[in-house]
């Protein structure tokens, strides 16, 4: 029997991708999820670096990691400056600070198309699972194992979904677009 649900799952689960995948978009405010794809030589082991250090945000534009191994703070400190966050790190030997400087209005501009982009990208992903989906339920009326009607419901239900988790990545979307362009 055909079920729209494990194809309703898979695509709850591009939208929530898509989501944290946004989340390192910084925006003007300090996020310490900017820092989660960044990694550091841990013993000969490449770790993120909220595994090996503390971090917080003191003000509204700034972070500030405190490793807990304090011989961390160079190699932290290189991973953060060879990374394509745009952010110089300063420490005080202890403690490492990012500064988040504003937006200027063509970053603004060049963020809000990196978001546009990835949005495209992940509508992608859904009309893929949409097209898996579509074979799915047509294989499954050639095995007979559903009826001519059941296939024309599968394939609304589909398409009713399909809809709905795209609206759901544009409204995501737009509000970081929204969330960049806010001076």
């Amino acid at each position: 029997m055909f079920d729209v649900k494990e194809f309703d799952d898979k695509m709850s689960k591009s939208v929530s991708a898509f989501e944290r995948d946004l989340e390192s978009i910084r925006a003007g405010r300090a996020n310490p999820r900017v820092l989660d794809k960044l990694t550091v030589d841990n013993y000969g082991v490449q770790t993120p670096i909220s595994q090996v250090a503390n971090i917080s945000v003191p003000e509204a534009r700034m972070l500030q990691i405190a490793p807990w191994d304090p011989s961390m703070v160079k190699a932290i400190e290189k991973s953060i400056a060879s990374s394509d966050l745009g952010i110089n790190p300063s420490n005080d030997g202890k403690v490492i600070r990012l500064t988040f400087p504003e937006l200027t209005e063509d970053r603004r501009k060049d963020l809000s198309k990196e978001v546009k982009k990835r949005s495209e990208d992940a509508k992608i992903a859904i009309r893929n699972i949409r097209r898996d989906a579509v074979d799915a339920a047509d294989k499954a009326q050639k095995a007979s194992e559903i009826t001519e009607d059941h296939l024309k419901k599968a394939k609304d239900d589909i398409q009713k979904l399909t809809d709905k988790k795209i609206e759901e990545i544009d409204k995501v979307a737009d509000n970081k677009t929204k969330e960049i362009m806010t001076v």
